[in-house]
């Protein structure tokens, strides 16, 4: 059985393609790492930044080739956990619904609102039950030090937001954008959802930096979202966030104390085990081998 997580940080990134373009990574490799979940987006980049190992997954592959739909989060959040990162922090362009949440500006996101219909959202199932606790998805420690990193970049940061996670690949309607204002959301995306709730399954204390690229279709007098003006406050931010990661890899604890998250397994499987399937276990050798896994 796996030992308790090390002391010593490991942070998966989950972004954008052309994240580790202008960072420079110490003993950078990239690696292609299999799951049993199919195929990740794509081959992992692994360095140290600062004395600190970063693991980078680009979620919509090389060249964003692919949508938010149809993204693999199960095999994405799997190959981390086999790299073994201790935190995962994502990097996810938004839409704003809150004017003072203003393009370029961030967000570390703290709630979210899931709106998602056809993705798979959890590691388990048939023959291996589980229920994590979800009501705080987002590990309050990792989402401080990223938001202060983030300031330290020169970013507006707002330290909390609820987010609307769309299907998509189509933007909101006005109505649409108009309702979920109404409901409490602050910012809108397409892929934090079922992003965070792998992250939870798998022990993995996850925080998210949302990048506001636009308002969304709320401002009557405005026109609606279009790709163009976003793909351009995109360009602008990813200069930010590479910042942010320096500053992050700078800003760290000398060591990582252990997270109540690194246990949220403990009491979530129901399945009793002798009703538990073989071949789910054997799945889960990464996720939860913690509990009944053998890899070292």
């Amino acid at each position: 059985m796996r030992a308790e997580k090390s002391s010593f940080w490991h942070i998966g990134i989950i972004g954008g393609s052309g994240l580790t373009a202008g960072i420079e990574l110490e003993e950078a490799q990239e690696i292609s790492v299999s799951s049993p979940f199919g195929a990740a987006s794509g081959p992992v980049t692994t360095g140290r930044l600062g004395g600190v190992r970063f693991t980078f997954i680009a979620r919509h592959g090389a060249g964003h080739a692919i949508p938010p739909s149809s993204v693999n989060y199960r095999a994405n959040i799997d190959v981390l956990n086999r790299c073994g990162v201790t935190d995962v922090l994502a990097l996810s362009a938004i839409g704003s619904l809150r004017e003072e949440m203003a393009p370029g500006h961030m967000v570390m996101v703290d709630q979210f609102i899931d709106r998602t219909t056809s993705r798979e959202g959890s590691f388990f199932g048939t023959g291996l039950v589980a229920h994590v606790s979800l009501a705080d998805p987002v590990c309050p420690r990792l989402s401080a030090v990223a938001g202060a990193a983030a300031e330290a970049a020169g970013a507006k940061v707002h330290p909390a937001g609820c987010y609307l996670a769309m299907e998509g690949p189509q933007f909101s309607t006005r109505a649409e954008s108009r309702m979920y204002r109404a409901w409490g959301a602050d910012v809108i995306g397409m892929t934090g959802m079922p992003e965070a709730r792998l992250a939870r399954e798998a022990e993995l204390p996850y925080a998210m930096l949302g990048m506001v690229t636009d308002y969304d279709a709320w401002r009557e007098e405005e026109a609606g979202v279009e790709v163009s003006h976003v793909l351009e406050v995109m360009h602008a931010n990813a200069r930010v966030a590479r910042d942010t990661l320096r500053k992050l890899a700078a800003n760290l604890p000398p060591e990582r104390a252990p997270s109540p998250i690194d246990r949220a397994l403990d009491h979530a499987v129901i399945t009793a085990p002798g009703a538990r399937d073989p071949g789910v276990v054997a799945r889960l050798d990464a996720v939860a081998c913690r509990l009944f896994g053998t890899r070292d």
